[in-house]
């Protein structure tokens, strides 16, 4: 009796120091690896335009993990927000994904619909002509109006979307004014697009200053105080009723 037995007591030995070496392998590769994984995670994120969202790669109860929470960026889109989750769940080495409102992230792919032609419309449009403002002025040039009419129109097939408007200045100021001016400009052009007629809780305007000049021109080049425009996620217009609570 003493013999049959004797064989599962180095396995269980066994067993319980392979289990300890796990554990210690875990707590000196554990933070490592989520630091990487985090620190790849901020970059991808930041390429699709989501800076606000930070990816945590830890658990609850704070131990490191591969399967990160995705959190902030409560105001970005539905489209944004499925490409943020995108683009961490592409890197190597990470897992399942969910954000901290408690959508998982097929959840947010299955909000994302593909729209219409508008954002094509308004390139086509764009690429044509360029949207341009008087000199150190948020005042839409009087010639461009025309041109605003023409991106009302060709956005109002996508009514619902949420339509991201980012203004850009040339780098003849102070880069802090050409901030503050992108940023104007972005809003007056937003403000045109309601007056003719686009919701404006479907609109986004944000400022990026003389950072990203056109392909081609020098930063000081008048024709970069420009507007450009993305059409990022396609929302029916649905009536919600008034005693129930919003989806997030």
């Amino acid at each position: 009796m003493v013999t049959s037995r004797t064989p599962f007591a180095p396995l269980a030995l066994g067993a319980l120091a392979v289990a300890l070496m796990a554990a210690a392998g875990a707590q000196l590769t554990g933070p490592p690896l989520a630091a990487r994984l985090a620190a790849r995670a901020e970059q991808a994120i930041a390429a699709v335009g989501g800076a606000p969202v930070e990816a945590r790669f830890t658990s609850a109860n704070g131990w490191p993990s591969r399967h990160p929470t995705l959190a902030g960026g409560d105001t970005l889109g539905e489209g944004t927000r499925d490409r943020v989750a995108k683009a961490v769940a592409a890197l190597p080495g990470v897992g399942g994904i969910r954000w901290a409102d408690g959508r998982a992230f097929s959840q947010s792919a299955e909000a994302a619909v593909q729209p219409l032609h508008c954002q094509e419309d308004v390139e086509a449009l764009l690429r044509a002509r360029t949207l341009r403002f008087e000199e150190g002025s948020a005042r839409i040039d009087a010639a461009s109006g025309e041109l605003v009419d023409e991106v009302a129109r060709a956005l109002r097939p996508c009514l619902g979307s949420i339509i991201a408007i980012t203004g850009h200045t040339d780098a003849s100021g102070p880069e802090v004014g050409n901030l503050e001016l992108s940023r104007a400009r972005a809003d007056a052009v937003l403000q045109a697009l309601v007056r003719r007629g686009i919701p404006a809780d479907g609109l986004r305007a944000r400022g990026v200053g003389s950072r990203e000049p056109v392909d081609g021109l020098e930063a000081t080049d008048p024709a970069n105080r420009r507007i450009e425009f993305s059409v990022v996620a396609t929302q029916p217009i649905r009536p919600t009723p008034v005693d129930l609570p919003g989806p997030r």
